[in-house]
Protein backbone atom coordinates (compact mmCIF):
# COMPACT_ATOMS: atom_id res chain seq x y z
CA UNK A 1 0.00 0.00 0.00
CA UNK A 2 1.36 3.53 -0.63
CA UNK A 3 1.92 6.06 1.46
CA UNK A 4 -0.83 8.49 -0.17
CA UNK A 5 -3.20 5.44 0.56
CA UNK A 6 -2.55 4.99 4.01
CA UNK A 7 -3.14 8.79 4.72
CA UNK A 8 -5.88 8.74 3.17
CA UNK A 9 -7.32 5.43 4.82
CA UNK A 10 -6.40 7.28 8.29
CA UNK A 11 -7.95 10.53 7.13
CA UNK A 12 -11.15 8.87 6.93
CA UNK A 13 -11.33 6.10 9.05
CA UNK A 14 -13.50 8.36 11.40
CA UNK A 15 -16.28 8.83 8.71
CA UNK A 16 -16.27 5.14 7.68
CA UNK A 17 -16.86 4.07 10.87
CA UNK A 18 -19.67 6.65 11.62
CA UNK A 19 -20.99 5.61 8.38
CA UNK A 20 -20.78 1.79 9.48
CA UNK A 21 -22.50 2.63 12.71
CA UNK A 22 -25.34 4.59 11.22
CA UNK A 23 -25.95 1.36 8.60
CA UNK A 24 -25.86 -1.10 11.75
CA UNK A 25 -28.25 1.19 13.49
CA UNK A 26 -30.73 1.00 10.75
CA UNK A 27 -30.55 -2.21 10.13
CA UNK A 28 -31.29 -3.41 13.33
CA UNK A 29 -33.92 -0.28 13.68
CA UNK A 30 -35.53 -0.96 10.68
CA UNK A 31 -37.01 1.82 8.43
CA UNK A 32 -38.66 4.28 10.91
CA UNK A 33 -40.31 1.86 13.25
CA UNK A 34 -38.86 0.38 16.41
CA UNK A 35 -37.57 -3.54 16.99
CA UNK A 36 -40.02 -6.05 15.86
CA UNK A 37 -38.32 -9.48 16.16
CA UNK A 38 -39.41 -12.37 13.94
CA UNK A 39 -40.82 -15.33 15.91
CA UNK A 40 -41.93 -18.62 14.65
CA UNK A 41 -45.12 -19.47 16.64
CA UNK A 42 -44.81 -22.93 18.53
CA UNK A 43 -48.48 -24.36 18.64
CA UNK A 44 -49.26 -25.97 22.10
CA UNK A 45 -49.59 -30.03 21.91
CA UNK A 46 -53.63 -30.52 22.24
CA UNK A 47 -55.94 -33.29 22.37
CA UNK A 48 -55.97 -36.09 19.38
CA UNK A 49 -57.60 -35.15 16.09
CA UNK A 50 -60.91 -36.07 15.64
CA UNK A 51 -61.51 -38.66 14.13
CA UNK A 52 -62.71 -38.08 10.10
CA UNK A 53 -66.02 -40.65 10.44
CA UNK A 54 -69.53 -40.85 9.34
CA UNK A 55 -72.33 -42.71 10.64
CA UNK A 56 -74.32 -43.75 7.86
CA UNK A 57 -77.61 -45.24 8.54
CA UNK A 58 -80.21 -46.12 6.32
CA UNK A 59 -84.13 -45.73 7.44
CA UNK A 60 -87.82 -46.36 6.25
CA UNK A 61 -90.15 -44.32 7.08
CA UNK A 62 -93.37 -46.65 5.75
CA UNK A 63 -93.89 -49.62 3.71
CA UNK A 64 -94.03 -48.73 -0.15
CA UNK A 65 -92.25 -45.44 0.29
CA UNK A 66 -88.71 -44.55 -0.55
CA UNK A 67 -86.11 -45.08 2.63
CA UNK A 68 -83.55 -42.65 3.41
CA UNK A 69 -79.96 -42.45 3.72
CA UNK A 70 -78.98 -40.29 7.09
CA UNK A 71 -75.18 -39.25 7.14
CA UNK A 72 -74.42 -38.36 10.81
CA UNK A 73 -71.18 -36.85 11.55
CA UNK A 74 -68.96 -37.96 14.60
CA UNK A 75 -67.70 -35.02 16.19
CA UNK A 76 -70.91 -33.32 16.68
CA UNK A 77 -73.73 -36.10 16.43
CA UNK A 78 -75.35 -33.75 14.09
CA UNK A 79 -77.07 -34.74 10.63
CA UNK A 80 -75.08 -33.27 7.94
CA UNK A 81 -77.33 -34.98 5.20
CA UNK A 82 -80.02 -36.65 3.70
CA UNK A 83 -81.29 -38.39 0.59
CA UNK A 84 -84.27 -40.58 -0.25
CA UNK A 85 -83.09 -44.01 -1.79
CA UNK A 86 -84.76 -47.01 -3.22
CA UNK A 87 -88.00 -48.30 -1.96
CA UNK A 88 -88.86 -50.14 1.18
CA UNK A 89 -84.69 -51.13 1.32
CA UNK A 90 -84.17 -54.39 3.21
CA UNK A 91 -80.43 -54.87 3.24
CA UNK A 92 -77.26 -52.17 3.43
CA UNK A 93 -73.98 -52.27 2.76
CA UNK A 94 -70.99 -49.78 2.94
CA UNK A 95 -67.74 -50.33 0.75
CA UNK A 96 -64.42 -51.04 1.83
CA UNK A 97 -63.37 -47.47 1.73
CA UNK A 98 -66.34 -46.25 3.90
CA UNK A 99 -67.45 -43.85 0.84
CA UNK A 100 -70.19 -45.36 -0.96
CA UNK A 101 -73.34 -47.21 0.53
CA UNK A 102 -75.57 -49.66 -1.30
CA UNK A 103 -78.96 -51.05 -0.38
CA UNK A 104 -81.11 -53.47 -1.88
CA UNK A 105 -84.67 -53.03 -2.02
CA UNK A 106 -88.32 -54.53 -1.51
CA UNK A 107 -89.02 -53.21 -5.26
CA UNK A 108 -86.27 -55.12 -6.44
CA UNK A 109 -83.65 -52.63 -7.57
CA UNK A 110 -80.24 -51.42 -5.81
CA UNK A 111 -79.36 -48.17 -5.10
CA UNK A 112 -75.89 -46.52 -4.86
CA UNK A 113 -75.63 -43.51 -3.30
CA UNK A 114 -72.00 -41.27 -2.00
CA UNK A 115 -71.75 -41.54 2.05
CA UNK A 116 -70.70 -38.10 2.12
CA UNK A 117 -72.13 -34.24 4.11
CA UNK A 118 -72.56 -33.47 0.39
CA UNK A 119 -74.94 -36.54 -0.64
CA UNK A 120 -78.11 -35.03 -2.35
CA UNK A 121 -80.79 -37.31 -3.71
CA UNK A 122 -79.25 -36.21 -7.60
CA UNK A 123 -76.19 -38.52 -6.50
CA UNK A 124 -78.06 -41.37 -6.01
CA UNK A 125 -78.10 -44.02 -8.93
CA UNK A 126 -80.80 -46.89 -9.40
CA UNK A 127 -79.96 -50.38 -10.81
CA UNK A 128 -82.72 -52.95 -11.44
CA UNK A 129 -82.70 -56.37 -10.93
CA UNK A 130 -84.03 -59.62 -13.00
CA UNK A 131 -87.72 -59.39 -11.76
CA UNK A 132 -87.00 -62.82 -10.96
CA UNK A 133 -83.72 -62.28 -8.67
CA UNK A 134 -83.98 -62.74 -5.08
CA UNK A 135 -80.58 -61.62 -3.28
CA UNK A 136 -79.78 -61.85 -0.10
CA UNK A 137 -77.09 -60.03 0.88
CA UNK A 138 -74.47 -57.82 -0.61
CA UNK A 139 -70.44 -57.85 -0.41
CA UNK A 140 -68.82 -54.33 -1.35
CA UNK A 141 -65.18 -54.24 -1.38
CA UNK A 142 -63.05 -51.24 -2.49
CA UNK A 143 -64.54 -51.88 -5.76
CA UNK A 144 -67.18 -53.19 -7.17
CA UNK A 145 -70.28 -55.17 -5.63
CA UNK A 146 -70.99 -59.02 -5.20
CA UNK A 147 -74.46 -59.88 -4.42
CA UNK A 148 -75.74 -63.49 -3.40
CA UNK A 149 -79.27 -64.83 -5.40
CA UNK A 150 -81.29 -67.47 -4.60
CA UNK A 151 -82.91 -67.20 -7.52
CA UNK A 152 -80.76 -70.19 -9.59
CA UNK A 153 -78.40 -70.23 -6.64
CA UNK A 154 -76.32 -67.27 -7.41
CA UNK A 155 -73.33 -65.03 -6.83
CA UNK A 156 -74.24 -61.58 -9.44
CA UNK A 157 -70.69 -59.80 -9.39
CA UNK A 158 -71.25 -55.78 -10.74
CA UNK A 159 -68.99 -53.47 -12.05
CA UNK A 160 -68.38 -49.92 -13.07
CA UNK A 161 -70.31 -46.88 -11.70
CA UNK A 162 -73.19 -47.06 -11.05
CA UNK A 163 -72.52 -50.43 -9.98
CA UNK A 164 -74.13 -52.60 -12.83
CA UNK A 165 -74.84 -56.00 -13.63
CA UNK A 166 -71.60 -57.84 -15.32
CA UNK A 167 -72.05 -62.23 -14.96
CA UNK A 168 -73.74 -64.99 -12.45
CA UNK A 169 -71.16 -67.90 -10.78
CA UNK A 170 -73.55 -70.47 -9.71
CA UNK A 171 -72.36 -72.26 -6.45
CA UNK A 172 -74.57 -74.43 -3.97
CA UNK A 173 -77.63 -73.86 -2.63
CA UNK A 174 -79.21 -70.87 -0.64
CA UNK A 175 -76.09 -68.68 -1.19
CA UNK A 176 -76.34 -66.57 1.93
CA UNK A 177 -73.24 -64.31 1.94
CA UNK A 178 -69.92 -63.30 -0.36
CA UNK A 179 -66.92 -62.45 2.07
CA UNK A 180 -62.99 -61.55 0.97
CA UNK A 181 -60.69 -59.20 -0.24
CA UNK A 182 -62.92 -58.40 -3.70
CA UNK A 183 -59.44 -58.20 -5.51
CA UNK A 184 -57.99 -59.49 -8.49
CA UNK A 185 -55.15 -62.08 -7.98
CA UNK A 186 -57.21 -63.15 -4.59
CA UNK A 187 -60.39 -64.81 -4.09
CA UNK A 188 -63.90 -65.02 -2.26
CA UNK A 189 -66.06 -67.10 -0.54
CA UNK A 190 -69.97 -67.85 -1.03
CA UNK A 191 -71.60 -68.66 2.28
CA UNK A 192 -74.04 -71.29 1.49
CA UNK A 193 -76.63 -72.83 3.65
CA UNK A 194 -77.74 -76.36 1.50
CA UNK A 195 -81.14 -77.49 1.12
CA UNK A 196 -83.45 -75.93 3.66
CA UNK A 197 -86.84 -75.09 3.29
CA UNK A 198 -87.21 -70.91 3.37
CA UNK A 199 -85.12 -67.83 4.72
CA UNK A 200 -86.75 -68.80 8.79
CA UNK A 201 -85.60 -72.16 9.13
CA UNK A 202 -82.20 -71.04 10.58
CA UNK A 203 -83.67 -69.12 12.41
CA UNK A 204 -86.27 -70.98 14.19
CA UNK A 205 -84.75 -74.53 13.49
CA UNK A 206 -81.27 -74.46 12.90
CA UNK A 207 -80.38 -77.33 14.26
CA UNK A 208 -82.40 -79.35 11.65
CA UNK A 209 -80.85 -77.66 9.04
CA UNK A 210 -77.85 -79.48 6.45
CA UNK A 211 -74.64 -78.82 6.43
CA UNK A 212 -73.49 -75.63 4.59
CA UNK A 213 -70.68 -75.18 2.40
CA UNK A 214 -67.91 -72.11 1.23
CA UNK A 215 -67.27 -71.98 -2.48
CA UNK A 216 -64.10 -70.63 -3.15
CA UNK A 217 -64.65 -68.24 -5.87
CA UNK A 218 -61.00 -66.63 -8.02
CA UNK A 219 -62.06 -63.26 -8.73
CA UNK A 220 -59.37 -63.33 -11.64
CA UNK A 221 -61.77 -65.77 -13.56
CA UNK A 222 -64.90 -65.73 -11.60
CA UNK A 223 -64.57 -69.86 -11.12
CA UNK A 224 -65.02 -71.66 -8.61
CA UNK A 225 -61.64 -73.62 -7.47
CA UNK A 226 -62.78 -74.95 -4.24
CA UNK A 227 -65.88 -76.39 -2.11
CA UNK A 228 -65.52 -76.96 1.25
CA UNK A 229 -67.40 -78.13 4.31
CA UNK A 230 -69.62 -76.04 7.22
CA UNK A 231 -71.74 -76.62 9.95
CA UNK A 232 -75.29 -76.23 10.12
CA UNK A 233 -76.77 -72.85 9.00
CA UNK A 234 -73.67 -70.99 8.58
CA UNK A 235 -74.87 -67.23 8.93
CA UNK A 236 -72.12 -65.20 8.75
CA UNK A 237 -68.12 -65.01 8.09
CA UNK A 238 -65.39 -62.81 8.76
CA UNK A 239 -62.07 -62.53 7.13
CA UNK A 240 -58.83 -61.53 8.87
CA UNK A 241 -56.75 -58.46 7.33
CA UNK A 242 -53.78 -60.43 6.42
CA UNK A 243 -56.14 -62.67 4.02
CA UNK A 244 -55.22 -65.59 5.81
CA UNK A 245 -57.78 -67.06 7.86
CA UNK A 246 -61.78 -66.93 7.10
CA UNK A 247 -63.79 -67.43 9.79
CA UNK A 248 -67.73 -68.80 9.74
CA UNK A 249 -70.43 -69.08 12.00
CA UNK A 250 -72.55 -72.31 12.41
CA UNK A 251 -75.56 -71.01 13.81
CA UNK A 252 -76.96 -74.59 13.87
CA UNK A 253 -73.54 -76.27 14.88
CA UNK A 254 -72.63 -74.25 17.35
CA UNK A 255 -69.14 -73.84 15.75
CA UNK A 256 -66.97 -71.79 13.94
CA UNK A 257 -65.18 -73.27 10.65
CA UNK A 258 -61.90 -71.87 10.32
CA UNK A 259 -60.32 -71.87 6.15
CA UNK A 260 -57.02 -71.55 5.56
CA UNK A 261 -57.60 -68.89 2.36
CA UNK A 262 -53.86 -69.00 1.59
CA UNK A 263 -54.47 -73.20 1.26
CA UNK A 264 -58.02 -72.67 0.31
CA UNK A 265 -58.93 -75.47 2.48
CA UNK A 266 -60.17 -76.45 6.22
CA UNK A 267 -57.57 -75.31 8.34
CA UNK A 268 -56.24 -78.96 9.39
CA UNK A 269 -52.74 -79.59 9.54
CA UNK A 270 -50.18 -82.57 11.08
CA UNK A 271 -49.41 -80.87 14.63
CA UNK A 272 -45.91 -79.82 14.67
CA UNK A 273 -43.32 -77.90 16.92
CA UNK A 274 -42.16 -74.11 16.45
CA UNK A 275 -39.31 -72.25 16.59
CA UNK A 276 -40.23 -71.94 21.07
CA UNK A 277 -40.41 -75.38 20.86
CA UNK A 278 -44.25 -75.60 21.23
CA UNK A 279 -46.53 -77.96 19.64
CA UNK A 280 -49.16 -76.72 16.89
CA UNK A 281 -52.04 -78.37 15.68
CA UNK A 282 -54.04 -76.10 13.20
CA UNK A 283 -57.86 -76.09 13.74
CA UNK A 284 -60.17 -76.45 11.19
CA UNK A 285 -63.77 -76.24 14.19
CA UNK A 286 -63.84 -73.87 17.05
CA UNK A 287 -66.24 -75.16 19.15
CA UNK A 288 -68.80 -72.42 21.26
CA UNK A 289 -70.62 -74.21 23.56
CA UNK A 290 -71.01 -77.73 25.90
CA UNK A 291 -72.73 -79.72 22.41
CA UNK A 292 -69.82 -79.31 20.94
CA UNK A 293 -67.19 -80.53 23.62
CA UNK A 294 -65.61 -76.80 24.83
CA UNK A 295 -66.43 -76.96 28.94
CA UNK A 296 -65.39 -74.33 31.70
CA UNK A 297 -67.25 -71.35 33.09
CA UNK A 298 -70.13 -69.23 31.55
CA UNK A 299 -70.20 -71.65 28.49
CA UNK A 300 -73.79 -72.02 27.57
CA UNK A 301 -75.25 -75.34 26.03
CA UNK A 302 -76.21 -73.64 22.75
CA UNK A 303 -74.54 -70.70 21.28
CA UNK A 304 -76.12 -69.81 18.06
CA UNK A 305 -73.52 -67.64 16.92
CA UNK A 306 -75.02 -65.06 14.28
CA UNK A 307 -71.95 -62.07 13.99
CA UNK A 308 -68.06 -61.18 14.79
CA UNK A 309 -65.56 -59.10 14.73
CA UNK A 310 -61.64 -59.82 14.18
CA UNK A 311 -60.02 -57.21 16.10
CA UNK A 312 -56.31 -56.67 14.40
CA UNK A 313 -54.98 -55.22 17.62
CA UNK A 314 -55.77 -58.33 19.55
CA UNK A 315 -55.35 -61.10 17.21
CA UNK A 316 -59.16 -62.23 18.94
CA UNK A 317 -62.33 -62.89 17.07
CA UNK A 318 -64.67 -61.53 19.22
CA UNK A 319 -68.36 -63.80 18.61
CA UNK A 320 -71.81 -62.46 19.51
CA UNK A 321 -73.44 -65.39 20.45
CA UNK A 322 -77.31 -65.23 20.25
CA UNK A 323 -79.28 -67.85 21.19
CA UNK A 324 -76.37 -68.09 24.37
CA UNK A 325 -76.88 -64.90 25.78
CA UNK A 326 -72.46 -64.94 25.65
CA UNK A 327 -69.89 -63.38 24.10
CA UNK A 328 -66.87 -65.56 23.24
CA UNK A 329 -63.06 -63.62 22.91
CA UNK A 330 -61.55 -66.18 20.97
CA UNK A 331 -57.37 -65.81 20.05
CA UNK A 332 -56.88 -66.37 16.21
CA UNK A 333 -53.22 -65.49 16.23
CA UNK A 334 -50.83 -66.49 14.07
CA UNK A 335 -46.98 -66.88 14.57
CA UNK A 336 -44.49 -65.16 12.06
CA UNK A 337 -44.73 -68.26 9.55
CA UNK A 338 -48.55 -67.92 9.03
CA UNK A 339 -49.31 -71.00 10.89
CA UNK A 340 -51.62 -70.89 13.78
CA UNK A 341 -49.80 -69.71 17.21
CA UNK A 342 -49.56 -71.74 19.75
CA UNK A 343 -52.77 -70.21 21.62
CA UNK A 344 -54.92 -70.19 19.00
CA UNK A 345 -58.15 -71.12 19.77
CA UNK A 346 -57.98 -69.61 23.74
CA UNK A 347 -61.29 -68.70 24.44
CA UNK A 348 -63.33 -66.74 27.23
CA UNK A 349 -66.57 -66.71 27.75
CA UNK A 350 -68.74 -63.55 28.85
CA UNK A 351 -72.02 -63.69 29.70
CA UNK A 352 -73.75 -60.60 28.28
CA UNK A 353 -77.58 -59.80 28.04
CA UNK A 354 -80.49 -61.77 26.82
CA UNK A 355 -80.44 -62.43 22.32
CA UNK A 356 -77.11 -60.42 21.63
CA UNK A 357 -77.62 -59.70 18.32
CA UNK A 358 -74.01 -57.88 17.38
CA UNK A 359 -70.90 -57.14 18.89
CA UNK A 360 -68.54 -54.47 17.98
CA UNK A 361 -64.99 -53.57 19.13
CA UNK A 362 -63.00 -50.45 20.10
CA UNK A 363 -60.24 -50.36 17.48
CA UNK A 364 -57.37 -50.87 20.55
CA UNK A 365 -59.31 -54.24 21.71
CA UNK A 366 -59.78 -52.47 25.51
CA UNK A 367 -63.77 -53.14 25.55
CA UNK A 368 -66.75 -54.63 23.17
CA UNK A 369 -70.03 -53.39 23.38
CA UNK A 370 -73.40 -56.21 22.68
CA UNK A 371 -76.35 -55.14 21.11
CA UNK A 372 -78.52 -57.62 23.35
CA UNK A 373 -82.18 -57.40 21.37
CA UNK A 374 -84.34 -58.86 23.72
CA UNK A 375 -83.11 -56.42 26.80
CA UNK A 376 -83.00 -53.61 25.15
CA UNK A 377 -79.80 -52.72 26.37
CA UNK A 378 -75.88 -52.79 25.39
CA UNK A 379 -73.68 -54.53 27.37
CA UNK A 380 -69.97 -52.81 28.12
CA UNK A 381 -67.37 -56.14 28.56
CA UNK A 382 -63.60 -55.23 29.64
CA UNK A 383 -61.95 -57.67 27.41
CA UNK A 384 -58.51 -57.66 29.38
CA UNK A 385 -60.65 -58.57 32.31
CA UNK A 386 -63.34 -60.41 30.79
CA UNK A 387 -65.97 -58.84 32.49
CA UNK A 388 -69.10 -56.81 32.27
CA UNK A 389 -68.66 -53.25 33.07
CA UNK A 390 -71.77 -51.70 32.46
CA UNK A 391 -75.66 -51.95 31.10
CA UNK A 392 -76.55 -49.07 28.73
CA UNK A 393 -80.28 -49.19 27.73
CA UNK A 394 -81.23 -48.15 24.51
CA UNK A 395 -84.39 -47.37 22.99
CA UNK A 396 -85.93 -49.90 20.99
CA UNK A 397 -84.44 -53.69 20.72
CA UNK A 398 -81.20 -53.13 18.98
CA UNK A 399 -80.06 -55.15 16.40
CA UNK A 400 -76.83 -53.71 14.86
CA UNK A 401 -73.70 -51.71 17.16
CA UNK A 402 -70.77 -50.35 15.39
CA UNK A 403 -68.05 -48.28 16.80
CA UNK A 404 -65.16 -45.83 15.33
CA UNK A 405 -62.50 -44.46 17.76
CA UNK A 406 -59.58 -42.21 17.39
CA UNK A 407 -59.61 -39.07 19.75
CA UNK A 408 -59.76 -38.94 23.76
CA UNK A 409 -62.80 -41.14 23.55
CA UNK A 410 -64.71 -43.13 20.85
CA UNK A 411 -68.32 -43.64 20.08
CA UNK A 412 -70.54 -46.10 19.65
CA UNK A 413 -73.74 -46.43 17.40
CA UNK A 414 -77.30 -48.55 17.98
CA UNK A 415 -79.63 -49.15 15.78
CA UNK A 416 -83.00 -50.83 16.96
CA UNK A 417 -85.61 -52.10 13.52
CA UNK A 418 -88.24 -50.48 15.74
CA UNK A 419 -87.25 -47.31 16.66
CA UNK A 420 -85.81 -44.09 14.68
CA UNK A 421 -83.55 -43.10 17.10
CA UNK A 422 -80.00 -43.63 16.61
CA UNK A 423 -78.49 -44.70 20.14
CA UNK A 424 -75.33 -42.93 20.37
CA UNK A 425 -72.60 -43.84 23.46
CA UNK A 426 -69.42 -42.08 24.35
CA UNK A 427 -66.63 -44.75 25.68
CA UNK A 428 -64.65 -42.35 27.88
CA UNK A 429 -67.64 -43.01 30.35
CA UNK A 430 -70.11 -45.39 28.67
CA UNK A 431 -72.88 -42.81 28.84
CA UNK A 432 -75.38 -42.17 25.81
CA UNK A 433 -73.89 -39.12 24.41
CA UNK A 434 -77.03 -38.15 22.09
CA UNK A 435 -80.00 -39.69 20.52
CA UNK A 436 -80.59 -38.51 16.79
CA UNK A 437 -84.10 -38.99 15.03
CA UNK A 438 -83.86 -40.28 11.63
CA UNK A 439 -87.06 -40.27 9.27
CA UNK A 440 -88.67 -43.38 9.93
CA UNK A 441 -87.33 -46.80 11.93
CA UNK A 442 -83.62 -47.73 11.36
CA UNK A 443 -83.24 -50.62 9.21
CA UNK A 444 -78.98 -50.59 9.74
CA UNK A 445 -76.26 -48.54 10.20
CA UNK A 446 -72.80 -48.44 9.57
CA UNK A 447 -69.12 -46.29 10.47
CA UNK A 448 -67.37 -45.05 7.96
CA UNK A 449 -63.94 -45.82 9.34
CA UNK A 450 -63.22 -47.37 12.76
CA UNK A 451 -59.73 -45.49 13.56
CA UNK A 452 -59.97 -42.34 10.89
CA UNK A 453 -56.80 -44.46 8.75
CA UNK A 454 -58.68 -48.05 7.95
CA UNK A 455 -61.57 -47.81 6.42
CA UNK A 456 -65.13 -49.71 6.96
CA UNK A 457 -64.30 -52.99 8.24
CA UNK A 458 -68.18 -54.36 8.34
CA UNK A 459 -68.76 -54.37 4.17
CA UNK A 460 -71.37 -56.97 3.69
CA UNK A 461 -74.52 -56.69 4.13
CA UNK A 462 -77.34 -58.88 7.14
CA UNK A 463 -80.28 -59.45 6.00
CA UNK A 464 -83.34 -60.14 8.45
CA UNK A 465 -83.63 -64.27 8.49
CA UNK A 466 -81.46 -67.23 6.91
CA UNK A 467 -79.84 -67.26 10.85
CA UNK A 468 -79.69 -63.70 11.08
CA UNK A 469 -82.02 -61.79 13.95
CA UNK A 470 -85.29 -60.82 13.44
CA UNK A 471 -87.65 -58.30 14.78
CA UNK A 472 -90.94 -58.30 13.13
CA UNK A 473 -93.31 -55.57 14.32
CA UNK A 474 -97.06 -56.82 15.29
CA UNK A 475 -95.44 -60.89 16.26
CA UNK A 476 -96.33 -62.12 19.45
CA UNK A 477 -94.54 -62.64 22.89
CA UNK A 478 -91.06 -63.20 22.63
CA UNK A 479 -90.90 -64.52 18.82
CA UNK A 480 -91.12 -60.70 18.03
CA UNK A 481 -87.11 -60.80 19.17
CA UNK A 482 -86.38 -64.22 18.82
CA UNK A 483 -87.30 -65.99 15.57
CA UNK A 484 -88.59 -65.31 12.37
CA UNK A 485 -91.84 -66.18 11.02
CA UNK A 486 -92.08 -67.54 7.09
CA UNK A 487 -90.26 -64.72 5.55
CA UNK A 488 -91.07 -63.30 1.63
CA UNK A 489 -88.55 -65.06 -0.80
CA UNK A 490 -88.83 -61.98 -2.98
CA UNK A 491 -89.80 -58.32 -4.19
Amino acid sequence: MSLFSRHLDRAHAPVLYTALAIGIAALVNGCGAGYRPVVTPINPSGPAPQPTSYAVVVSSPAAGSPGIATIINYSGDTIMAQSPIGVGPVSFSLDQTGSTGYTYNSDGTVTNFPATKDLQQKNVTVTTLPSTAVPVNMFSPSAGLWMTDLAGNLVDVFTGSPETFKLSIPVAANPVMVIGPGVIAQRNYAITQGAVADGSVCNNAPTSAPPGEADAIEVASNTVSARIPLGMCPVYAVQSPDNRRLFVLNRGSDTVTVINSQNNTLNACTPFQNQNGQTVTCHPTLPLSTTAGLTGANVPAVAGPVYAEYNLATGQLIVADYDGGVIQVIDVSLDVFGNDSATFGTTFTIPVGKNPASVTVLYDGSRAYTADQSDQTVTVVNLSSHTVEKSVAVTGHPRTVVSTQNSLFGKVYVASPDSPYLTIIRTDQDIVDATVLVQGNIMDVRVSTQNAVSGNANNTSRKPGFGQPCYLPGATAAASYTSCTTLPTGP
